[in-house]
């Protein structure tokens, strides 16, 4: 018996059927980048005051604009050695009794009974400078004492993706990639809705975490299907590319974004896909390996045949268990580091996409450029791991990103485009590191196993994207180029711990837990 890598190298790396497979898989990634990163959109924090519902009468029947309004109510609060408005307070003044009418929308009271004047916290709600606009931020006042309930909704997300990851890495290995690819799509679809049409946060929070639990399953199920049907040659590309297409998914999403100005209709917009994707039932066939590893020959033949033509019976092979992650050194060290490295992606991807949302800047043109951004990193990606192999290019995109997050935080904000363009590189070098962790997981784990390992393993980056909003939001509170130092070290320390692992380059996928151990026979 030969086994499936022999098959494809004899008969076919990517004919025809492995590519009409990869193109509809690649249009997966596309609505799932919206998922992923939808709340730089979704729960936009603007610039905000408290109302005074006095002086918002006046300003309707005086014509005066927002700004008036807050420069009458508002006080002014030293913050960072710069005087604002205050977000979350108020003059407490009766305005009646001010003599305040349509001539004086400006200051009206000296500074001397400025600095007098009582001051409360919110009592009538906030305005917006959001106008024809929504994002949950503003339809729920997410924001003053409530403002870390917005960390929630990313933070839940993950959650979900973390029970997800395991729960369809198991669903994947036991009843196949397409039947949890399948399952997957049918969850986003109705839960996505759900949290369009969510009457409160809290309903929005339980149905966001229903959503992640199916979204990032069915992602990787779809991701580990593709590299299982195609040959080694192949293997990288079809890995990048996939992943490309999250890239372009990001790009879409800023001009949906830009366009559509509610965030329930933007939900909406990238749920629908996943319903659409159901019909792959028809379209897309099982993974022949799976089938192997379940000792159903007689179909896998069949659909090996079906993709590539006539061949030999292909050789059978071992059954799953969550300990062959760890039981043997070579398995237990490739899951520990891999585990770490998923976790650090995580928090420096996520992070570095949520804090363009509260830099001040125009949050369109930032994330345009931030996307754009991801693409050289595919192309450095393609260049670089079949001449130079997996693990340097793996290492130094880390070290590349570290570097970068921790000379961004120390650059002034006087040399604006110099902190720009660095901030860039070590967007493009976390960009990188993502996008590699991927499939290098996916390249050290045998078959049997493979999409467990993979799921397991990026359990790490879901947690680390639990963490990523509160660690960015509550560290930024402090000083806003904090967590740039944090993603600067966890990088770096992950580019160190790649340099452990072996290298995969023209590698057949390994079929046992023997190829792991022992790579020489």
């Amino acid at each position: 018996m030969t086994t499936f890598n022999e098959i494809l190298e004899e008969a076919g790396n990517f004919g025809r059927c492995q590519k009409r497979v990869f193109a509809l898989l690649c249009l997966v990634s596309l609505p799932f980048a919206a998922v992923f990163v939808g709340i730089v959109f979704q729960g936009f924090t603007p610039e905000h005051w408290c109302r005074d519902s006095g002086v918002s009468e006046m300003r309707q029947s005086c014509g005066w604009n927002l700004m008036d309004t807050r420069e009458i109510t508002i006080p002014l609060v030293n913050t960072s050695g710069v005087l604002v408005h205050s977000r979350c307070e108020q003059y407490d003044l009766d305005w009646n009794a001010t003599g305040l009418t349509c001539d004086h929308p400006g200051i009206h009271f000296a500074d001397t009974q400025q600095s007098k004047a009582p001051v409360t916290s919110c009592k009538e709600g906030w305005e917006y400078d959001y106008e024809g606009r929504r994002s949950f931020v503003t339809e729920f006042d997410l924001v003053c004492d409530h403002a870390w309930v917005v960390d929630m909704f990313q933070a839940t997300l993950n959650v979900g993706f973390l029970v997800g990851s395991i729960t369809f890495g198991y669903l994947a290995d036991r009843f196949g990639r397409k039947v949890s690819f399948l399952v997957s799509n049918l969850l986003n679809g109705v839960s996505g809705i759900l949290v369009a049409v969510a009457p409160n946060y809290t309903s929005m929070l339980v149905f966001r975490t229903v959503f992640g639990f199916a979204v990032k399953g069915g992602w990787m199920s779809g991701y580990v299907l593709i590299n299982e049907i195609v040959g080694v040659k192949y293997r990288r590309m079809v890995g990048v590319v996939l992943q490309m297409f999250f890239s372009v998914g990001i790009l879409i999403l800023t001009l949906i974004a830009y366009i559509i100005t509610d965030w329930r209709w933007l939900q909406v917009t990238f749920t629908v896909p996943y319903f659409l994707f159901l019909t792959y039932f028809w379209l897309i066939p099982e993974s022949p390996r799976w089938l192997l590893s379940q000792n159903n020959t007689t179909k896998a033949r069949k659909i090996t045949e079906a993709i590539v033509g006539n061949v030999s019976s292909p050789k059978e092979t071992s059954s799953a268990s969550f300990l062959d992650l760890f039981r043997t050194p070579n398995m237990r060290k490739h899951t520990f580091i891999l585990m770490f490295n998923w976790f650090t992606s995580a928090v420096v991807y996520q992070g570095l996409i949520m804090r363009l949302g509260i830099l001040g800047g125009n949050v369109y043109i930032d994330f345009l450029i931030s996307g754009l951004v991801e693409f050289p990193a595919a192309f450095l990606i393609l260049l670089t791991i079949d001449r130079i192999g997996r693990r340097l290019p793996f290492a130094t995109a880390n070290i590349v990103a570290g570097a970068s997050c921790i000379i961004t935080a120390m650059i002034p904000e006087s040399m604006f485009w110099f902190k720009t363009a660095v901030a860039c590189i070590g967007r493009l070098g976390i960009t990188m590191t993502f996008e590699m962790v991927v499939f290098v997981n996916t390249e050290l784990y045998p078959t049997f196993v493979r999409n467990l390992g993979v799921s397991v393993c990026s359990t790490l980056c879901d947690i680390g994207g639990i963490v990523a909003p509160f660690l960015l939001y509550r560290l930024a509170a402090i000083w806003l180029e904090l967590p740039l130092i944090i993603f600067g070290v966890l990088a770096f320390v992950a580019g160190a711990l790649v340099l452990l692992l072996p290298e995969t380059r023209g590698v057949p996928l390994p079929e046992t837990i023997d190829d792991i151990e022992f790579p020489e026979k």
